[in-house]
Order: structure tokens, then C-alpha cells, then sequence
């Protein structure tokens, strides 16, 4: 399919003060000039050094002979548009990008071949005795030459790029769809998927949970961290980190500038094969972040919380917990609860030492005592039972957590 000729080049000019006849005789001379671009820019741009690849060579030494040709063509006739050539140097550029290959090294070839190609057809002008209004115009010419291909190989190098980007995308997107999906994961087909995403498979991964914002704006993205795959469209938007306690590490406050302020929650690092199982304590924590169990701002790794996701991992079981264990302080009234949870959950931390409790909740010790005598009349000898005390420990460190709304501590 012939490939469009891109926008923004200039056109020819009209009438040309360059003699017709020099056109036929630059075209004589063609092959000899192509032979001395050909080895200028094998010589000082590395990446055409390739002697020992006949594929590589025919399309230097085709790309160089279509340039000259062009420019002899404006000669010619300077109203031509050159669309066949400047298609060439599109497909030039798409091959570059398609390779894998950066635009510099083609770029580089068409300075140092238009120089090489302009010094040798300035010669050939002054052999003529050609005034210094035709050289003028030759040189014009040979710049046009130059920005035309030049600007043909950047249109082609461009779109296969995005193309490439876009496809990119779309692996690494069924790649981390897989990762994180519900059923069994197949290294094999992982092993597949990465290697057409470009993607190196780690042993170990993290999923990272992010705030969703009300609007989408790509500048809210995270910055796309090395190797890591990303999916900002799922709900929460996640971020699968490779090795993130090993040479891929992310953390501390790089991380959190690469967030561009989002909160989120690093699910704990497992083997990559369980990426699922990162991704759900890591929305379990981000969910409790939101409701103030957990810090709402910042970054928060599960690992640090684990106690707490533990607690929260089946809330209608830890309800249960926390009414039965804590029955008997329905007993009291609406403002005497609080204080006297957190006195029974300091006792509880603190093995029991007064003076440790009186500095922790920074009251007389003789305020600890009264309120123990209470708790004693409420639970009786069970607050000496080692069960017991389990229970009333997870059921008030749940209350704490949660704040002072709905009667915890």
C-alpha cells in the first residue's frame, strides 16, 4: 500500500535559474556519487557499518541512489513533487522504528550523505563554470532534497512507533489480565505473552492498588515505573511491580513522587504466579484506607498492616467477635464505654501493670485502679482466662482501629 507523502515540505518554487542540461549530466555521474555517499556514511555513522549484511547494504545503497535521483529530478523539473521517493523514506523510517532502531542513525545519513552528495555535484558545477546565482540554486535544491526525506523517514518513523506503542500497550494489558486473573496461571503461556510485550518475567511480584479520581486526566497517570505493568482503566486502577524487594525495588519517597500524589496500597510481594492473591489483600487494604481503618493518605504497604488486614478479613465474623466479647460493657453508659475499652485494652497490652497503663493513657494510677475495679465486676474472672483475653484484644484492637464512631475505642 503506498504510504501518503507527509505534510509540512516544501514545494518547488517555479522556474529554476539552474541549466536543464546539468540535470543530464548529474545523472551520468549518479552512480559514482552514490558509491562515495554509500562509503562516507558507512565510515562515520556506525550503525550502517554492516558489510557483512547484503540486506542491510541494498537498502543504504537503494535509499542512497532514490535521494540523488530526487535531487537530479528537481533539477530537472523543480515543480516535482517527488512522491514516490519521499514514500520510500517512509517505509525507511517505519523499518527503523519496527527494528527497534532510534531515528538518529538514519538522520545522521542524510546530513552526512546530502553534504557528500552537495560537494561532489559543486564540483561538477564548477567544472561547468556554473555563476555563483546556479551554485546558489543548486544548494537550495540539495537542502529541499534533504528535508524532504528527511521529514518522509521522521512521518514513517512516527507512525509505526505509535503503532508499536499501541500494540505494546495492548500486550502488556492481556499479560497483566492473565497475571491477575481468577483462574490458574500457566508459566508457559506467561513466558509467551511476555516475551511479545517485551516484558522480562521476575520471580517475584507486587501489585500495587491505586486511588481512582473522578476524572481521568493523563496527567494524574503514574509515572510508568521500569518494567512494571500498568492498567489505569480497571477499577481500582493497579500496577504490577517486578522483584519489588530485589533489584527492581520501589519505595520510600521515589515511589510516592511517582504516584503524582495518588494514595495506594502495595499488596504483600508473592510469587509471580500468585500476583492475584497481592492484587486482593492490596484492594482489601486500599478499601480500608478509604474508610479511615488504615492511613487515607500516602502509601501503604500491606506488609506493615498485616494484623490489621487479618482483623478485616471477614468483617461479619470480627462483628461477631467484637459483640460477643464486649457484651458485657453494654452494661454502662454511652460515655463511660471509651474510656473504659482503651483502660481494658492497655491493660491487656501491657501484662497487666498499672503504672504502665497510667503512663500510656497519661491518668493517675489511681484512676487505672478504679476503672480495673469496674472491668472486674463486668467480666468477672474471664479477664484472666488466656482465651478470653485473645478475644478481647481483637475485638478492642478492631474498635481502635476504626475510630470512636459506633461505640469502639
Amino acid at each position: 500500500m503506498a504510504s501518503p507523502t507527509p505534510r509540512g515540505v516544501p514545494q518547488g518554487r517555479g522556474a529554476s535559474p539552474v541549466p536543464a542540461e546539468l540535470a543530464r549530466l548529474l545523472r551520468d555521474g549518479l552512480e559514482a556519487v552514490a558509491d562515495e555517499v554509500e562509503e562516507e556514511v558507512r565510515g562515520r555513522v556506525p550503525e550502517y557499518a554492516r558489510l557483512a549484511d547484503g540486506t542491510y547494504r541494498a537498502r543504504l545503497r537503494a535509499g542512497v541512489v532514490q535521494a540523488l535521483t530526487l535531487f537530479v529530478d528537481h533539477i530537472a523539473d523543480p515543480r516535482g513533487q517527488g512522491d514516490a521517493i519521499a514514500a520510500t523514506y517512509y517505509e525507511l523510517g517505519r523499518g527503523e522504528a519496527l527494528e527497534g532502531r532510534s531515528l538518529d542513525a538514519l538522520q545522521s545519513a542524510l546530513r552526512v550523505g546530502g553534504l557528500v552528495a552537495w560537494r561532489q555535484m559543486g564540483r561538477t558545477a564548477e567544472e561547468l563554470g556554473l555563476d555563483s546565482t546556479v551554485v546558489a540554486a543548486l544548494g537550495e535544491l540539495a537542502f529541499r532534497t534533504v528535508h524532504e526525506v528527511a521529514e518522509a523517514a521522521a512521518a514513517g518513523y512516527a507512525e509505526a512507533r505509535l503503532h508499536s506503542t499501541d500494540e505494546l500497550e495492548r500486550r502488556r494489558r492481556r499479560l497483566l489480565d492473565l497475571l491477575l486473573g481468577d483462574g490458574p496461571v500457566s508459566p508457559e503461556a506467561v513466558q509467551d505473552l511476555a516475551h511479545g510485550a517485551r516484558w522480562s518475567v521476575p520471580p517475584y511480584a507486587a501489585v500495587v492498588a491505586l486511588a481512582a479520581t473522578p476524572e481521568r486526566r493523563e496527567e494524574e497517570r503514574p509515572l510508568a515505573a521500569a518494567g512494571a505493568l500498568v492498567d489505569m482503566e480497571s477499577r481500582p486502577p493497579r500496577m504490577l511491580v517486578p522483584d519489588p524487594d530485589g533489584s527492581g525495588r520501589f519505595g520510600g519517597r521515589a515511589f510516592a513522587l511517582a504516584l503524582r500524589g495518588r494514595p495506594a496500597a502495595i499488596g504483600p510481594t508473592v510469587p509471580l504466579a500468585e500476583a492475584a492473591r497481592s492484587l486482593h489483600w492490596a484492594t482489601r487494604a486500599l478499601g480500608l484506607m478509604g474508610r479511615g481503618v488504615l492511613p487515607r493518605q500516602g502509601v501503604v504497604r500491606c506488609a506493615d498492616h498485616l494484623s490489621t488486614l487479618l482483623l478485616h478479613g471477614d468483617e461479619p465474623l470480627l462483628a461477631r467477635l467484637e459483640s460477643r466479647a464486649l457484651a458485657p460493657l453494654d452494661a454502662v453508659s454511652e460515655g463511660q464505654r471509651p474510656r473504659l475499652a482503651e483502660t481494658l485494652l492497655a491493660w491487656l497490652l501491657s501484662g497487666s501493670n498499672v503504672p504502665d497503663v497510667a503512663a500510656r493513657l497519661h491518668v493517675h494510677p489511681q484512676t487505672v485502679r478504679y476503672r480495673l475495679r469496674q472491668l472486674e465486676r463486668l467480666f468477672g474472672d474471664a479477664l484472666h482466662e488466656p482465651a478470653t483475653r485473645l478475644d478481647l484484644i481483637l475485638a478492642l484492637r478492631a474498635g481502635e482501629l476504626r475510630g470512636p464512631r459506633d461505640g469502639g475505642a
